[in-house]
């Protein structure tokens, strides 16, 4: 009998490539994390991807979710939480630790581990430390499972704002005056950190901006006007990261550019600018988050001077070995001078987040940002490259 005349299997239709959308996490940005992944869950097209939620818990558990985005908004000024949104609080999700394996099963004590299928990619919507710092993806480098964003270095490089500012200036990138109070240093001789304090004050003037080295989202930072103001900022710096950065007041206008990285390689957007925010003394976490303070995109700067700073947005990219995106921020000074304060490897990425909205201004909807991110890690392979 012919193989043409055996009854033939009706073709299995492609299975559509998995998403594990990953947020949370142990860091102080933990509520923001939550509120950027539902907007990312609603923006993902489920026509062409099947998603995964995992939470992580403050205490550091993976913790399985619902797909519920609308539950991940901020409520009456308070953030989510991933333990308000955990299916259990006793189980837990275990990624692969073979990189031939990329299954993701579900364990309860007691219980037999239940598989939930393989991922993809994981888009790890952290922010902050243990997320977004280079430790979760060296873990997914570990486990063979590609994600969206920058790789091991350069997420630890855009976490860590004394090294970042040192790799700019080792690439000619103009960054503004600062110093860094490291915990030893704080331990072993406090009046000797307090009198460079002091020395950079007196060489630079006050007000200073006192922050936690390792943290994002405006969370921790104080701007003092004098010594007296000094013991309490540092306190606060020093809650969220026991290395702090000092940094000198730029006197200018804040702008930011949005770099994404394209098939023939990184774009920047057209940039935005943040204006003086009423009833906040400078754009902290509430006039970023909560009062949703407004910038201006586009930035109203002249050709030239918005050529020069998608110029820098992509140099600083490259100069960190990123990956995908980066928000850069820039002071543009009174004497005409881009200064680079950071960068973000992960962005804030709600739809009134300021990426998404220079990049909407470009011609890329936050639909398409979602989409555009998602296959350019599908097509990246881990490991070295």
């Amino acid at each position: 009998m012919s193989s043409e005349n055996l009854p033939q299997s009706p073709e299995q239709p492609p299975r559509k490539p998995r998403v594990a959308v990953v947020f949370g996490g142990r860091s102080s940005e933990h509520g923001i994390s939550v509120v950027t992944a539902g907007a990312v869950l609603r923006a993902i097209d489920r026509t062409k991807y099947d998603v995964l939620p995992i939470g992580i818990t403050t205490d550091g558990r993976w913790a399985l979710t619902a797909d519920e985005p609308e539950r991940m908004a901020i409520a009456d000024r308070t953030m989510p939480n991933v333990s308000e949104l955990a299916d259990s609080m006793a189980g837990g999700v275990v990624l692969p630790l073979d990189p031939g394996n990329r299954e993701v099963v579900y364990s309860e004590p007691g219980s037999v581990p239940k598989a939930l299928g393989e991922v993809d990619v994981v888009f790890p919507m952290l922010h902050g430390p243990y997320g977004e710092d280079g430790t979760l993806q060296g873990l997914l480098e570990l486990s063979g499972v590609p994600y969206v964003g920058s790789g091991v270095l350069a997420s630890a490089v855009g976490q860590d704002k004394d090294y970042m500012k040192r790799v700019f200036s080792s690439f000619g990138l103009n960054v503004g005056p600062y110093l860094v109070i490291r915990p030893r240093e704080w331990q072993q001789d406090e009046e000797g950190a307090r009198r460079r304090i002091a020395e950079f004050a007196g060489e630079h003037g006050w007000p200073l901006f006192i922050k936690p080295a390792r943290a994002g989202s405006s969370i921790g930072i104080t701007k003092v006007d004098s010594f007296e103001g000094l013991d309490e900022a540092i306190a606060e710096a020093q809650h969220h990261d026991p290395k702090i950065l000092i940094e000198a007041l730029l006197r200018g206008r804040e702008i930011e550019c949005g770099v994404l990285e394209f098939e023939d390689g990184p774009r920047a957007s057209v940039p935005a600018e943040i204006p003086p925010v009423q009833a906040h003394d400078y754009y902290d976490f509430d006039a970023k988050y909560i009062d949703s303070a407004p910038g201006i995109v586009p930035a109203p700067l002249t050709p030239e001077e918005t050529a020069e700073i998608q110029r820098l947005a992509v140099e600083a990219f490259e100069a960190a070995s990123c990956e995908g995106l980066v928000r850069a921020d820039f002071f543009l000074t009174e004497d005409g001078r881009f200064v680079i304060n950071e960068i973000n490897t992960m962005p804030g990425f709600t739809p009134i987040s300021m990426y998404p909205q220079m990049w909407e201004k470009s011609g890329v909807s936050y639909p398409e940002l979602v989409d555009r991110l998602i296959q350019a890690a599908l097509n990246r392979s881990t490991g070295l490259r």
